[in-house]
């Protein structure tokens, strides 16, 4: 049985801002800004009110959420793990956790060779 690798997780702090959004907004989404209004941050979103493009890629679903990310931002990050995480403090001006007095961030480190060379193999899905 072939072993597996995600491009990305979350921790229980950010699985328990991310059910208390589902709850109040339904299904949602995470895009990983490219640095415009609040900086390079995990910005979520309601499913139904983001529109993905070709320049979008999927990087994974975790804790059943689906995470995005511009193409051309993933490619600086392609070799990169990501987690997202929660912490006290203010969320993106225009990300579903804002007012919460929680935000989303992401952790981040390089993958191991064995990660990298099973991920090499499995490329992340282009939207669009």
């Amino acid at each position: 049985m072939e072993k597996t690798f995600t491009r990305i997780d979350t921790t229980e702090t950010a699985n328990a801002l991310i059910d208390s959004l589902k709850e109040k907004y339904g299904e949602i989404i995470f895009h990983q800004s490219g640095g415009c209004c609040d900086g390079s941050a995990p910005m979520c979103y309601p499913k139904s009110e983001f529109y993905l493009g070709g320049s979008d890629v999927e990087v994974g679903i975790t804790h059943g959420v689906h995470f995005y990310m511009g193409a051309s931002q993933f490619s600086y990050w392609e070799h990169t793990h990501l987690t997202l995480d929660a912490i006290p403090g203010n969320g993106g001006q225009f990300s579903l956790e804002n007012g919460t007095g929680m935000r989303f961030i992401i952790r981040s480190r390089l993958y191991s060779d064995e990660e990298w060379a099973y991920l090499s193999q499995h490329p992340v899905k282009h939207c669009g």
